[in-house]
């Protein structure tokens, strides 16, 4: 891991600008922090001795954007790619646990890096300076370790979405939580619900689909069930059954590693059981049971969703999920044809990744009998697709025109016959042929 990083030449050339009309300027933050670990930065912010208005004048002949003027910034665009360009400050009090009141704009750079989040994103960068790491948050990316600058109780105070960020943050770089930093996300956790809807889910977002998912929702499940209350009950629930190994709360945070890295389908699977304690009985021999659950899971998927003002496609593919994560999924043709008519391909191959990931988080069945067993629903459905399958009324070879012309009179008993002709062609009764389709219809109508 090098101290040196190349900044991009537009970003270079907004350093170099703001240098010579006598300002000190850094690239700040997150490009920094991915620089070092090697990776490709997804934006370039800059941090700078010179004001809002000392910026604007200095890069006039910019295109600059006024993005956040009460906090200092303003955005050069260069060549299309936007630059935030933002004044060293000291933040005031943070009345609303989310944004300073007030910030007072500074000339020295270590007041600024002071008041950032994690030493891991308090590090700036000039060509000519090299690196400027006060917290060593270098050596916390070589360790791995998400660290709060200072004292974790008041960076989480001034804005509690931090305690999701110290997780989010684990969990895609794969790196451990430093204790304080940890025991202070713990116990201020309940603050995350002053936070908006849409801001949690960005973080969780990135959080459920990070390599270190697991781990972070194992260790943390106190954090993330103060955000989700309706979670708590999973939390060390044992579901007394030979089916399952681990408890409820164990099993969902498997299935989440499981299961691909989308957001849909983490989602999915952190909110597939969430049913599970409410819908819990016992037989005579003492076994749990949980008839129905997928239902209570849909309850509290929709509610979690709603809150998070998640967008409507993807709310609605993780309630279809959520609703049909149990389903019996069969290789069988005729099975995976009415699949396909009900769900649509894209739907189909997400459910059987979530009955894979199901099965998995289980414990309780071989790997290898898992994996056989997607191998087999995945070839069954390559197979009926290589057939170009008629699944929808839309590939029916007849239509209500059709139907209309042979002397059947529209209405609801025409749609019946459109739908039930299909039901024949999909269970292979009826060849997808229009003469053959007319005739049965005619057949069925007493028309013949």
């Amino acid at each position: 891991m090098g101290d040196s990083i190349p900044v991009p030449h537009d970003a270079l050339l907004i350093l170099q600008r703001l240098n010579a009309a006598g300002f000190s300027a850094y690239v700040v933050g997150g490009c920094v922090r991915d620089s070092l670990l090697g990776l490709t930065p997804k934006d370039w912010d800059i941090c700078t001795s010179a004001t809002p208005a000392q910026t604007e004048e200095t890069l006039r002949d910019f295109h600059l954007v006024e993005t956040g003027l009460k906090h200092g910034t303003v955005t050069a665009v260069v060549n299309h790619v936007p630059y935030e360009v933002t004044a060293y400050r000291m933040d005031g009090d943070y009345s609303d646990h989310r944004h300073p009141d007030a910030v007072t704009f500074v000339s020295d750079l270590r007041e600024d890096l002071k008041r950032r989040d994690f030493t891991v994103n308090a590090m700036a960068y000039h060509p000519d300076e090299g690196l400027v790491d006060l917290f060593n948050g270098r050596e916390d990316l070589r360790r791995g370790i998400i660290r709060c600058v200072g004292d974790p109780a008041e960076r989480f105070g001034e804005d509690a979405l931090r305690i999701l960020r110290a997780l989010r943050f684990a969990s895609v770089y794969d790196f451990a939580i430093e204790q304080e930093t940890a025991e202070a996300a713990r116990r201020m956790a309940g603050d995350v619900n002053r936070v908006a809807g849409e801001r949690i889910r960005a973080e969780m977002a990135k959080l459920l689909c990070g390599k270190g998912a697991e781990k972070i929702l194992r260790d943390f499940a106190g954090v993330v069930t103060a955000v989700f209350p309706e979670l708590a009950p999973m939390v060390g629930f044992d579901q007394r059954s030979p089916w399952h190994r681990y408890d409820v709360w164990e099993h969902t945070v498997r299935a989440v590693g499981a299961v691909p890295p989308t957001e849909a389908l983490r989602w999915t699977m952190l909110l597939h059981d969430s049913g599970k304690p409410g819908a819990y009985t016992e037989d005579a021999a003492g076994r749990g049971h949980f008839y129905g659950h997928a239902k209570g899971s849909v309850v509290i998927a929709e509610a979690v969703c709603g809150r998070l003002r998640m967008d409507a496609a993807t709310r609605d593919r993780v309630l279809t999920l959520v609703e049909h994560h149990d389903m019996e999924l069969s290789p069988e043709p005729r099975r995976i044809r009415r699949l396909l008519n009900r769900f649509g391909e894209e739907i189909l191959r997400q459910l059987i990744a979530v009955h894979r990931a199901d099965r998995l988080g289980k414990g309780t069945e071989a790997a290898e009998e898992i994996e056989a067993w997607t191998r087999g629903m995945t070839d069954a459905l390559a197979g009926v697709l290589a057939e170009s399958p008629c699944v929808t009324l839309r590939q029916l070879a007849v239509t209500g025109g059709d139907l209309k012309a042979a002397g059947m009179a529209p209405g609801p008993a025409m749609g019946e016959t459109l739908q039930r002709l299909l039901e024949a062609v999909m269970a292979e009764e009826l060849p997808n042929e229009r003469e053959t389709l007319l005739r049965q219809a005619r057949i069925w109508q007493h028309l013949e």
